[in-house]
């Protein structure tokens, strides 16, 4: 079994930073793509950035220029850098991977989500 972990999520101000990480555990053989969602309060869940096992990176437009994703590989981690927040970056974030836990087997899990928000 596959666990995901978020941490780093919090308050902050507009304009200010916050780093959130994933961390995965259990039985892990590789893992391909990795991305953070989120869902704002009314909003549908969207993809905020993905990063792939090669590290090619793609961004909602919204973000671009402000969020920064990236992996360790090593640790099984993902982090996203969060620049210049605004109120509207208001929402629980989830980080997805896509893991092979057995040869020839893939499966996508999910952390729980984290809390951002960003408010004066």
């Amino acid at each position: 079994q596959v666990q995901l972990v978020e941490s780093g999520g919090g308050l902050a101000q507009p304009g200010g930073s916050l780093r959130l990480s994933c961390a995965a555990s259990g039985s892990i053989l590789r893992i391909n793509d990795m991305g953070w969602y989120r869902q704002a309060p009314g909003k549908q869940r969207e993809l905020v950035a993905v990063i792939s096992s090669g590290g090619t990176t793609n961004y909602v437009n919204s973000v671009k220029g402000r969020f920064i994703i990236s992996r360790d590989n090593a640790n099984n981690t993902m982090s996203l850098q969060m620049n210049g927040l605004k109120p509207e970056d208001t929402a629980v974030y989830y980080c997805n991977m896509e893991v092979t836990w057995r040869w020839g087997t893939r499966g996508d899990y999910w952390g729980r989500g984290t809390l951002v928000t960003v408010s004066s």
